[in-house]
């Protein structure tokens, strides 16, 4: 055990280290390759940076109109009748948008009804189990100037449903 914890402690240090030595040994010029990665990953910044923000205002567009309480009217009923409680649905509905927003739902449902709930853990199995679609979509592809991502949304979307459904029967399985 006590070996386990020094590694654990050291790792990130030791590599730290040992990456520049590497490239030096090699003949990298590391401290001009390390330049040229900030130059680059600033530029990339800049180019994702409008992307961001945009997802940022229409997500905080969707919470304020009051979209989001009548999308989840809507399917509450349909979603009870496979066992998934109302609780979890605005995280189901907002974790393919903003991942923040769906952290601040999932915080909130594990302050509401605990973390060692049904619900709290199919939150917290969710969030692990699904992704920002729209988010990665309007960044990566708009950062890469990619116009038409044909299947991309509908396979994200399905990806995230599988995520949904999944942790409702693992969570099922191992907890209900």
């Amino acid at each position: 055990m006590m070996i386990m914890q020094l590694l654990s402690e050291w790792a990130v240090p030791v590599m730290v280290c040992a990456i520049p030595l590497y490239g030096f040994i090699r003949g990298v010029p590391v401290y001009e390759a390390f330049v040229e990665g900030g130059s680059e990953g600033l530029k990339i910044a800049a180019r994702i940076l409008p992307y961001m923000i945009g997802i940022f205002v229409a997500m905080g567009v969707f919470n304020a109109s009051g979209a989001m309480n009548l999308l989840s009217g809507l399917f509450s009923g349909v979603l009870e009748r496979i066992g998934l409680p109302a609780e979890v649905l605005p995280l189901a509905m907002v974790r393919p948008l903003s991942g923040s927003s769906a952290l601040g739902i999932t915080a909130s449902i594990l302050q509401d009804h605990g973390p060692d709930s049904f619900v709290g853990r199919l939150a917290s199995t969710m969030q692990g189990s699904t992704d920002t679609t729209f988010y990665v979509l309007s960044l990566y592809f708009g950062s890469v100037g990619v116009r038409r991502g044909r299947h991309a949304a509908a396979a994200g979307l399905l990806g995230d449903a599988a995520g949904v459904l999944a942790s409702l029967y693992v969570c099922r399985l191992f907890f209900g």
